[in-house]
């Protein structure tokens, strides 16, 4: 997960529910990893009962790519994204407004070895959610890596 700010509530959101996850990912063998951008104060820390996964500090962000998506003041005038706010703080969510939180996050699923990318879903708007089904249908396609003595 790229998580666009540590203390959105909408980001929080959507790591409640890659974290609902990581039973069956456990089983699959499949780490669960965040990343993020910044790190204000107790952000990260107070992000973690949110995510049960390893969370990584890229400070120079370059998982973020070299042309960074960003949405910005308009953002807030779209239907999708108040409906997203709603839904978020329906669910009991909360968060802060601290920090960079234009650049827009995302949910990747990265297969072993040469398999790549296997499942790449970027946010469109604040808050648009990755769909849980396609996590585990696209972790369920990552082959195990062979061992270099394995393949010889």
């Amino acid at each position: 997960m790229a998580v666009r700010r540590p203390g959105c509530f909408l980001c929080r959101e959507e790591a409640v529910d890659l974290s609902s996850l990581k039973p069956k990912l456990d089983e699959l063998g499949v780490p669960l990893y965040a990343v993020v951008k910044e790190q204000i104060r107790t952000e990260v820390k107070d992000f973690q009962p949110y995510f049960k996964g390893e969370i990584f500090l890229d400070e120079k962000k370059k998982f973020y790519g070299p042309r960074r998506r960003k949405m910005m003041f308009m953002g807030f005038v779209r239907l999708g994204v108040w409906n997203n706010f709603f839904r978020a703080r329906k669910v009991g969510v909360t968060g802060n407004l601290e920090g960079e939180g234009f650049i827009l996050g995302g949910v990747f699923v990265v297969g072993s070895g040469k398999q790549g990318i296997l499942l790449e879903h970027r946010e469109k708007e604040f808050g648009d959610k990755v769909n849980p089904v396609s996590v585990l249908e696209a972790a369920r396609k990552i082959k195990p890596q062979t061992s270099a003595s394995e393949k010889k």
